[in-house]
């Protein structure tokens, strides 16, 4: 990949779920899903989905989806961005094409859950909400012995909002 390659989003298709699979997969801590469900996240939830690539490479991706109950949330599944792409300020710039999109019109809060030691979601979520002009809470969500059975720590829900676009 060369430093002069413009780094361009758009929403994924199905042929892109094993490509995010495999750039989940190489950046951990991040949680693995199967190719199946990053088959849906590509297909059935597209909508809500940017992928990011620079020349044939993906280098990003986000995944959500629109609360069923609630047209106004907008919950972020999963953020990656490569190594190789990181210091762009890529991550913030897939959420904010997310917030962009058609599917999400109506959205005045975003939602995500975040462990505690994840400092680089943490400050991605932090800076957006300043961006957005709102407010940021969060709370323990899923804690890590009623909900992951003590092999996983706490996720924190994070909401920033309401906020207009």
């Amino acid at each position: 990949m060369s430093e002069s390659e413009t780094v361009v989003l758009r929403h994924p298709t199905a042929a892109d779920g094993y490509t995010v699979n495999q750039l989940v997969a190489a950046n951990p801590p991040l949680d693995p899903n199967s190719i199946y469900c990053n088959l849906l996240q590509c297909s059935h939830f597209a909508d809500t989905a940017i992928a990011a690539f620079k020349g044939e490479h993906m280098v990003g991706f986000v995944s959500g989806y629109v609360l069923p109950n609630e047209p106004s949330v907008l919950f972020v599944w999963q953020l990656v961005v490569d190594p190789a792409a990181r210091g762009l300020g890529l991550a913030k710039r897939l959420v904010n094409a997310q917030l962009a999109s058609d599917a999400c019109r109506q959205v005045t809060h975003l939602q995500t859950t975040i462990t505690p030691d994840n400092d680089a979601s943490w400050g991605v979520f932090k800076s957006l909400a300043r961006d957005l002009n709102a407010e940021l809470n969060s709370d323990v969500h899923f804690e890590a012995h009623t909900h992951f059975g003590g092999v996983h720590d706490d996720e924190h829900l994070l909401v920033i909002g309401p906020f207009k676009r």
